[in-house]
């Protein structure tokens, strides 16, 4: 007994250094991974900040294709103008995408069209089809991921808007189908609820969107380095440099390029396929003008 009286105290010695032992060596290698791994990514968007918003560009930022062209089909449909018109209206389109640049000429013709088609209708009569349109051609378009980054806005408590160059009673449309906050969109002139044919001002495109973006978050007492801005184009590079957080979401080739050298965040919810060949989406969105022209077309002749 006496020897196992001895052994016992010397068994509980060993432990108790093998437990210090243990203990200074885990501290150690936690020490050592504090100071070689990289900083945490803090938490965005923050919750509780209130002067944080987001801003989201529309066609192929939000949606897959251009809102105009798909409420143009629409109103198609509905024999607001001819089948010639609106081969015209998708080659506008088919151009502007293909060649990623506004050409005078082309933007207000474009415009010119889209005018002449809503000119003597009233206000109301556009925003109640409008409804319609976003469930015939748009609620299917909307990409899920673009969908999910604005969500996490709005959990987060804070407002999203849309800003497009569409007319703005699509943009509200859309925006107050997602559940967002609102929508800045060009302003087509009324007078008495009727429009006139002509704009308040232009398009809200490139430069324009900023202004836009800018003089909303003076309105609301904003900080633009606490808010985010998420589009796929170049021509609103305007509008993505205000913000703290600029993302190119689906990028065309010159924004991609921009985003990288400027260290901002991509995200690509395309296939695989566009999403490797930065020459493709140009491709796929003259692709997807033809195709919904022609499906538009063989409808109209099937209905006679």
């Amino acid at each position: 007994m006496a020897a196992l009286g001895w052994l016992t105290p010397r068994r509980r010695s060993a432990t108790a250094r093998s437990v210090l032992a243990g203990e200074a060596s885990a501290e150690a290698a936690r020490k050592s991974t504090q100071e070689t791994a990289t900083p945490a990514e803090p938490e965005f968007p923050v919750i509780g900040d209130d002067r944080a918003a987001a801003f989201f560009d529309l066609d192929n930022t939000v949606m897959q294709g251009a809102a105009l062209f798909h409420f143009g089909r629409g109103l198609y449909k509905r024999k607001f103008f001819e089948t010639r018109d609106l081969a015209r209206f998708a080659w506008q389109q088919a151009w502007f995408r293909l060649a990623g640049v506004e050409d005078p000429e082309h933007m207000q013709d474009a415009r010119d069209s889209a005018l002449s088609i809503v000119k003597g209708h009233r206000v109301a009569e556009l925003e109640s089809i409008g409804e319609e349109i976003y469930d015939e051609y748009m609620a299917d378009r909307i990409w899920p991921g673009t969908r999910a980054l604005a969500q996490a806005h709005l959990d987060a408590g804070q407002k999203v808007w849309l800003v497009t160059a569409a007319p703005v009673e699509i943009a509200q449309v859309i925006a107050r189908r997602l559940g967002l906050t609102g929508a800045l969109g060009t302003v087509a002139e009324s007078v008495d609820g009727v429009y006139t044919g002509r704009l308040v001002g232009e398009p809200l495109h490139g430069p324009a969107k900023a202004e836009a973006v800018r003089a909303l978050a003076a309105a609301e007492g904003l900080d633009l380095s606490r808010c985010a801005a998420y589009s796929d184009s170049h021509n609103d590079i305007p509008m993505l440099s205000l913000v703290g957080h600029p993302y190119a979401i689906n990028p065309d080739a010159k924004l991609r390029r921009h985003a990288r050298d400027q260290d901002w965040r991509l995200r690509d919810y395309r296939t695989g396929r566009k999403a490797a060949k930065v020459g493709i989406p140009a491709a796929a969105g003259v692709g997807a003008v033809a195709g919904g022209t022609a499906a538009a077309i063989a409808l109209s002749r099937r209905r006679r």
